[in-house]
């Protein structure tokens, strides 16, 4: 294996070395915006159960005026 053999290969692991390295901090990237969307799915989940548990009687403070 000569000088140039060599320094190709070495040049072709540092590439794949940038690159893998790039890779895993996307995968990190959207690792976390999954966790965030299913913790907002979760929190609207919770509130469509809560709205459709409303029994529809609300105190009078909670209620709209005529005019709306």
């Amino acid at each position: 294996m000569n000088e140039h053999s060599l320094e190709q290969i070495e040049t072709k692991i540092a590439f794949l070395e940038r690159a893998n390295a790039e890779l895993s901090d996307v995968v990190f990237r959207q690792h976390q915006d999954i966790e965030t969307l299913r913790a907002q799915i979760a929190a609207l989940a919770a509130r469509i159960e809560v709205v459709q548990l409303d029994t529809g009687v609300r105190a009078p403070e909670e209620e709209r005026p005529p005019h709306y």
